[in-house]
């Protein structure tokens, strides 16, 4: 396909079987999103406005992916959309979020709801800092009056543990005192973290092994930002809450601003792991790697959203841009996520197949349960909408969409879209569909003979199908009266 210059797309070929002596089940689909990023299973959300927030990226990484929450926040909501990701699964809860003594429960209770936060347990705090008592569960539900302040509700007979405790010291201090929130306190007894037991005993135990944590316990998640003036802003505030991966998030990443921002950030925040998209030229691929990203987005135009190769004329068809890409800085430890075009588990078979380490994906995962947005009924169906980020709502809506195609500055009645905004019928949960794709991928590296996602890429080999051959792949000469939950 090379020597004609032709591009291909994930319809145009399929993956020739080979003798295999694994079984799906028994595959290992454990890869790396960044270079320091690993995942339980291939998988990322978009940041995309109708798909991505803490909801969403709170379900993926217990399913073993990550979740990149979407820069249509300011940077303090995205920040806090983290932090809330950070704070929903805790082996040690390093900044709880505490109540003061002198707040009436009618106050608390309005918070917790504003701020959605989904536990009942808090430390109770007086004007020092120290701790005097504890909030939990029972004490909110037998609270008859609502006015009365916390330091008359709160449970004041506490278990507590020094700071610097590990999580196998808290797990035996509550196994002994039957205490299911444990306190940390420092010298001068104020607060210094908390560890719920459920989570420790989770982590102890070993019963989160499919979810996506990192050394503390914590579920990680990603963040995007763009290449104006406050994504440096965004990134600091985003590593103060804990973020594990950034990712400058721009229609075209070889872009001379994409690559200014990559260096500052690796300056001024070495430690973290930022990630650049998007791409789909192998020469954009090494300069990025020569700039120093820890990751490669790969994809111009493939979302079923996008309208970028029709209104600009530009892009490559993305399995050859997922090939070449990877090809480009294969052996760097660089990995390659393929974002956009995948509508099918067999298309995530094949995008690995070609190189890729990730998939990213936005309509499949768009009018879930988990996805942003109300539900509307059509015509009697239930669904949910769904828009690019260059769609021209998007864009007046939200200055980083408008950034992210290189408009910062455009009158919302002189943009130049990229997208289109429509509606995806509802879903149902996200864990049903993750479980049908992964399903898919696991048959897919079982015809292959491929135990891991290293040896799909290594084995995997490829016919190039013809129209005739992509019908026969599909159901033929058959209506179809019941429709299977892969199939749609």
């Amino acid at each position: 396909m090379e020597g004609l210059g032709l591009a291909l797309s994930y319809d145009d070929v399929r993956l020739r079987t080979g003798h295999s002596k694994i079984a799906p089940a028994d595959v290992d689909l454990t890869t790396k999103f960044s270079r320091n990023i690993t995942l339980k299973c291939p998988l990322a959300s978009a940041p995309m406005d109708t798909v991505t927030t803490h909801h969403m990226a709170i379900e993926l990484a217990k399913l073993g992916g990550i979740g990149i929450i979407h820069r249509g926040f300011s940077p303090s909501q995205q920040a806090h959309e983290v932090a809330r990701v950070k704070f929903y699964l805790n082996g040690l809860i390093e900044k709880p979020i505490c109540v003061n003594e002198n707040e009436t429960m009618e106050n608390i209770k309005r918070r917790q709801e504003e701020k959605g936060y989904s536990f009942h347990s808090f430390p109770v705090v007086n004007g020092n800092g120290i701790l005097v008592g504890l909030l939990t569960n029972n004490d909110f539900e037998f609270c008859i009056d609502q006015s009365a302040f916390a330091k008359k509700v709160m449970s004041k007979e506490l278990v507590i543990a020094k700071k610097g405790t590990t999580i196998n010291e808290a797990f035996q201090i509550m196994q002994k005192s039957k205490k299911k929130v444990l306190p940390l306190v420092d010298s001068q007894k104020k607060l210094a973290g908390m560890y719920v037991f459920s989570d420790v005993k989770r982590i102890v135990s070993g019963g989160s092994s499919n979810y996506n944590l990192d050394k503390n316990g914590q579920l990680r998640v990603g963040a995007a930002v763009g290449v104006g003036s406050e994504a440096l802003e965004r990134i600091e505030m985003l590593t103060g809450r804990g973020v594990d991966v950034i990712v400058v998030d721009t229609a075209h990443g070889d872009s001379q601003p994409a690559l200014e921002i990559l260096k500052q950030a690796k300056k001024q925040f070495p430690a973290l792991d930022i990630v650049v998209g998007n791409i789909s030229e192998p020469e954009s691929a090494k300069r990025l790697a020569l700039a120093g990203a820890d990751g490669i987005k790969v994809g111009q135009g493939p979302g079923s959203i996008c309208t970028t190769r029709i209104v600009a004329g530009i892009g490559c068809p993305q399995l050859t841009a997922v090939y070449n890409c990877s090809k480009a800085v294969r052996g760097s430890g660089i990995p390659v996520c393929a974002d956009g075009g995948i509508r099918y588990s067999g298309d995530i078979s094949i995008a690995i197949g070609a190189g890729a380490d990730s998939v990213m994906l936005g309509n499949l995962l768009a009018g879930t349960k988990e996805a942003p947005g109300e539900m509307v009924i059509i015509q009697g169906v239930p669904y949910k909408n769904y828009r690019g980020m260059g769609s021209l709502g998007a864009m007046q809506e939200s200055k980083a969409a408008r950034e992210r195609y290189r408009q910062p500055d455009g009158a919302k009645n002189k943009l130049v879209p990229e997208g289109v905004e429509g509606a995806v019928p509802y879903k149902g949960e996200v864990a049903e569909i993750i479980y049908q794709l992964l399903g898919g991928l696991r048959s897919g590296m079982g015809y292959v003979g491929a135990a891991n996602i290293k040896e799909l890429q290594d084995k995997a080999d490829f016919y190039r199908i013809s129209g005739g051959g992509l019908d026969e792949s599909h159901p033929h000469n058959i209506t179809i009266t019941k429709e299977p939950p892969n199939y749609r």
